[in-house]
């Protein structure tokens, strides 16, 4: 009795691993342009339409996330997984750079990439998604030095310019 669930389960996560493939494909990659390598999905024309295009996207975007919530991935990757969403949403904002941010950054390929990979071989993922994470907390802390340390020089070339010397 057991094993026709388990069948059953497999070819629904296979069915719905298919889906998000698809959503994936349509959102980052579905269009070339012709006569080039060049790929873009509806993400980047989605990313058109002012502040409703982002969210638009980051909310299919979403459907990746959380087939790795219900696939129980670790913490660390459900992370990784919503900061490139929220890395494109937030860029995709910005006129101009946003529309070239989606063309490079592929969230949901990413995202989908590593649903896959922790799926298959989970502890060598948890690995480098550990790397990723001190990568991301080292990339911070340097940021966080350097508007420090800029606004230290402002505070000093300020008082310095008030005190007259």
């Amino acid at each position: 009795m057991i094993e026709p669930r388990i069948t059953l389960s497999s070819e629904r996560d296979d069915a719905r691993l298919a889906r998000l493939r698809r959503l994936a494909w349509w959102l980052d990659e579905g269009i070339r342009i012709p006569g080039t390598r060049i790929r873009f999905g509806l993400d980047p024309i989605l990313g058109l339409v002012p502040g409703l295009g982002d969210v638009a996207g980051a909310l299919l975007g979403g459907a990746i996330l959380m087939e790795g919530y219900r696939r129980q991935l670790s913490r660390t990757t459900l992370m990784r997984m919503a900061t490139n969403i929220i890395v494109d949403t937030a860029t995709g904002a910005v006129p101009l750079l946003g529309d070239v941010v989606d063309f490079v950054w592929k969230s949901n390929r990413r995202n989908l990439d590593l649903l896959e990979r922790h799926s298959s071989r989970p502890s060598r993922a948890a690995h480098t998604d550990r790397l990723w994470m001190v990568t991301v907390v080292g990339v911070l802390a340097v940021t966080c030095a350097g508007i420090l340390a800029g606004f230290g020089f402002l505070v000093s070339a300020t008082l310095k310019m008030l005190a007259g010397s």
